[in-house]
């Protein structure tokens, strides 16, 4: 399915949803090059909402750009398949593979990025424009990380996920994820 579609046939779960899809399609429209990391306002990135099977535990990443504990997720540099590429960053950053429990879209967040060195080169302040799938996995498990990107890999209760060991920013989004997951009864 084209990605302007899928984005245009989500149904925002609140308030915060409702604008960024607004900016999401209104970021697609206005730049050609919304795919990759040359659009210096912003990129698309896929993520992922893993799970595991009793639905009480997430997976997090220690992202080091952004100093803390959020989801697995990357740029989708270029693939217009966004839950392919939400799939290949869960193996690449925690060394899972994931049952995807909906192809759809489960949540949209845009998020800062502030300005930061990336192999020797300053990438500018921009913003991610995040699609986020939900998927499940086994939490017994080993985990691996990628030393390069991240410094640590690790399941989280949901209170957990919503405490002060995670991003401040990704807080919020942790939360709108858990409740929409409670809500619709995804057990």
């Amino acid at each position: 399915m084209n990605y302007r579609k899928e984005i245009e046939q989500y149904v925002p779960f609140n308030e915060q949803e409702v604008c960024n899809k607004e900016q999401f399609l209104k970021f697609i429209d206005t730049f050609d090059d919304v795919l990759t990391r040359e659009n210096i306002f912003g990129h698309f990135t896929a993520s992922a909402f893993v799970v595991n099977k009793e639905r009480n535990k997430m997976l997090v990443v220690y992202h080091i750009i952004n100093d803390g504990w959020i989801y697995p997720g990357g740029h989708v540099d270029g693939e217009t398949d966004f839950l392919s590429v939400a799939v290949l960053e869960v193996k690449e950053e925690t060394g899972l593979r994931v049952r995807v429990l909906n192809p759809s879209i489960f949540s949209l967040s845009s998020a800062p990025v502030k300005g930061h060195v990336k192999r020797g080169k300053y990438v500018s302040a921009h913003l991610h424009f995040d699609i986020i799938y939900l998927m499940e996995a086994d939490d017994t498990l080993p985990l691996k990380y990628r030393e390069d990107e991240s410094k640590g890999v690790k399941w989280v209760t949901f209170d957990e996920a919503t405490d002060k060991s995670m991003c401040d920013f990704i807080r919020p989004i942790h939360k709108k994820l858990i409740q929409k997951l409670q809500e619709n009864d995804y057990l």
